[in-house]
């Protein structure tokens, strides 16, 4: 009889501690137990931030407007509190390439090298001009895998790396310029791998080790852009789509920075938009540089910088309100960094143009010399942002509307209709 006594004591003691358990407020009404999982916690140094509307990093800290010294923004919290899960169906493309293509700001740059070509260069056909700039990445790279992707490879890499974001890979495939698929792999494959993307008519002058300031933490910084063009002349608008243009012959990133996640966003709209209008064709493609070039490029890094979902804002009349402009960079001779991307001085990625207050390819500032062999421009074209007098006027009547440039790729392309043509250039 006093076993069975023990036996009901101990059963009854049991049935109260399931009950006290499921009545437990860390548990009730789906709360979560602990604060930090809600959002609201601190972002920690190594977290993966997943940069959508409701769990967005911000920086504390807006950027010194003027200066050659970098000015560090520092990392703040977590902004938001995550919100109700939506249907997959209902979720907008950019939360689908957060979530596909997360990021974290605190891990290494990729180890990666990513270039594109018709063929390897492994290959007889590989053109000999180009044979000394692309083996430079790799002397200059030992520890990288680097990659010349040919245009079968480049497909085949989206379809992969896209097949959980089909609408990307739609968006890729109905290019109608060979030149719009190589801007858009670059971004793609930035996106979802990370590292360094560099024209094939580049040459690497230091390793990209060197390129951040000893002062500048790589866990601080997830974008490495150069200043293409700070044309300070009157007729700028001319020669260029932006008052200061971002290069993006080279780029290095880290997988899921959310300027790569805008920008390729807002190209695979646009892209099956025109398509649906039927106004994807080659002639009714205006500009390659606003669709998918170096002003698509810079208006999205000038976007990121001013979101308030990723920097801090404050109000009117103070320092945190005050809007990143062109202002802000032009002139500069030293890096300059604002929340989590570093931007260099024109003499990194475009020393002996000798303009604009860039330096020769000899200068410590360089780190990449671009030769603008760019094969799907034409001639009068491939040399905007040297100084070539003899071809101004050339280049002038150009802009005036003489040939566009979709008039002059879609007379390249027809030539070779009965054979596809992805993914080549060299701006």
């Amino acid at each position: 009889m006093t076993t069975f006594r023990r036996a009901l004591v101990i059963a009854a003691l049991v049935f109260t501690g399931l009950y006290l358990l499921r009545t437990s407020p860390s548990m009730r009404d789906g709360e979560p137990a602990a604060e930090a999982e809600s959002g609201r916690g601190s972002l920690k140094a190594g977290a993966r931030i997943h940069h959508n509307p409701t769990s967005a990093w911000k920086s504390a800290a807006r950027p010194v407007a003027h200066g050659g010294e970098v000015a560090a923004a520092t990392a703040g919290t977590a902004g938001g509190v995550r919100g109700q899960q939506t249907l997959a169906g209902t979720r907008t493309l950019r939360d689908q390439l957060a979530d596909q293509f997360p990021y974290d700001v605190a891990s290494k740059f990729p180890n990666y090298i990513w270039q594109t070509w018709k063929t390897t260069p492994a290959s007889g056909e590989f053109p000999e001009a180009f044979r000394p700039a692309e083996a430079s990445w790799t002397e200059k790279h030992r520890t990288f895998v680097h990659e010349v992707v040919t245009d079968a490879g480049a497909v085949a890499l989206v379809r992969y790396l896209y097949s959980s974001v089909p609408a990307v890979v739609e968006a890729y495939e109905a290019l109608p310029l060979p030149i719009l698929k190589a801007d858009f792999f670059r971004y793609l494959i930035l996106l979802a791998r990370g590292g360094i993307y560099s024209d094939i008519d580049t040459a690497a002058l230091k390793s990209a080790v060197d390129w951040l300031p000893a002062s500048v933490g790589p866990a601080s910084v997830g974008l490495v852009v150069g200043i293409e063009a700070d044309p300070d002349r009157a007729d700028w608008a001319q020669w260029y789509s932006r008052r200061i243009q971002f290069c993006q012959w080279t780029i290095q990133a880290k997988a899921g920075h959310p300027v790569l996640v805008d920008v390729v966003a807002a190209i695979t709209r646009d892209t099956l938009s025109r398509r649906r209008a039927a106004t994807l064709t080659a002639h009714a493609v205006a500009s390659v540089v606003e669709f998918t070039g170096p002003a698509q490029w810079t208006d999205r890094i000038f976007d990121y910088l001013n979101d308030a979902r990723f920097f801090e804002v404050g109000a009117a009349g103070t320092a945190a309100a005050t809007n990143i402009t062109w202002q802000n960079f032009t002139g500069m001779r030293q890096p300059k960094q604002v929340g989590d991307v570093v931007v260099l001085p024109i003499t990194a990625f475009s020393p002996g143009v000798q303009q604009m207050g860039a330096g020769e390819p000899d200068d410590p500032m360089a780190c990449v010399k671009h030769d603008f062999q760019g094969t799907w421009k034409p001639e009068s074209e491939r040399h905007i942002g040297e100084q070539r007098p003899e071809l101004e006027e050339e280049v002038t009547k150009a802009k005036a509307g003489a040939r566009t440039i979709a008039e002059d790729a879609a007379a390249i392309t027809t030539t070779s209709k009965t054979t596809e043509q992805a993914p080549q250039k060299a701006s």
